[in-house]
């Protein structure tokens, strides 16, 4: 089944070919002979009733030395697509919502992976307070006195902006820091949205394990350990990746969130979990592929194509007479 897809995400020169999970589904829908198109969330026009994007036609190879062909500029109409992966990474602000909505005018008839319905109602760290039996002892509030409360009661804590990502805004707080107030005067300046604060979960240190769900099922896992000194283990301001398998718990969460998953059309999703508890589901760009792919010498974006060209072919099949 040769599709027609384009991939709405950043600029592909900016990609890390070592480690960008887009690059590899670009590239095995390449070798499945895909007909490629790439745009930035910015070349989206709705005109007319019609949700076009200023693109350009590529190809993307394994060949790091030469990771993409890329053909002229053109304008495209996305309902005469199969696919479109929504793959810029956040952050999650008004601009990622307005893409949301203008691809709702195409999906499902375009398969937009992943629903872009669902992304714009699954912010990271508020779709998964939908499973506060899985998460640890969390918070979202304006309200400081709250923050005290809770701080009060759990001593050690962290502190994130509702709408981060990539680990940016995230403060460890131990119960003798004297820094907690001049911090939530910081954010307020900051954020107009409250706040997350968390108790810490001294677990992190053996690891915040990333696990990738396709459609719904467990499909592998890395473990990102944090370097000496720093509360975050995202790869990329330090941590270090281990191979890594799902245990027994790391299993029931994943069943837990699965169907959730899997009937609200996220068919690419990213979780972490830290010791026993359920932290964030990532399902704007969840990355991982690379990293697991290595230690266990598998192929994710395999198993992804084979589960995005399944819907497409439930859409268009015909309906019996």
């Amino acid at each position: 089944m040769s599709l027609a897809v384009a991939f709405q995400m950043d600029p592909l020169q900016a990609i890390d070919t070592k480690a960008d999970s887009t690059y590899a589904l670009a590239v095995e829908a390449s070798t499945r002979k895909h007909a490629l198109f790439h745009y930035l969330p910015q070349d989206l026009t709705l005109v007319g009733g019609r949700v076009v994007a200023r693109a350009r036609r590529f190809e993307a190879s394994a060949d790091p030395a030469n990771p993409f062909t890329i053909g002229a500029e053109e304008i495209i109409d996305l309902a005469a697509l199969d696919v479109v992966m929504m793959r810029q990474d956040p952050p999650f602000d008004m601009a990622y919502i307005t893409a949301t909505h203008l691809l709702e005018h195409v999906h499902p008839d375009t398969l937009v992976v992943n629903d872009p319905v669902h992304v714009r109602n699954a912010p990271e760290k508020l779709f998964v307070t939908h499973f506060a039996e899985l998460m640890p002892p969390t918070l979202i509030t304006t309200d400081h006195a709250q923050v005290m409360d809770f701080r009060a009661e759990h001593g050690d804590i962290i502190i994130k902006p509702l709408f981060g990502n990539g680990g940016a805004g995230v403060f460890h707080l131990k119960p003798e820091d004297e820094n907690i107030n001049a911090l939530l005067e910081l954010f307020t300046e900051l954020y107009r949205e409250p706040i997350v604060i968390q108790a810490y979960l001294p677990e992190v240190r053996q690891g915040d394990k990333r696990i990738i769900l396709i459609d719904g099922e467990a499909a592998g896992a890395v473990n990102r350990v944090p370097p000496l000194g720093e509360a975050r283990a995202n790869l990329h301001v330090g941590g270090r990746a281990e191979k890594s398998d799902l245990t027994h718990r790391e299993m029931e969460i994943c069943e837990a969130i699965g169907p959730t998953l899997q009937e609200r059309g996220l068919v690419f999703v990213g979780i972490d979990v830290i010791g026993d508890y359920l932290t964030e589901i990532n399902v704007t760009s969840p990355t991982g592929i690379q990293e697991i792919n290595r230690f266990d010498n598998v192929k994710l974006e395999e198993k992804i194509w084979e589960k995005i060209e399944t819907r497409v072919h439930a859409l268009h099949r015909e309906p019996p007479v």
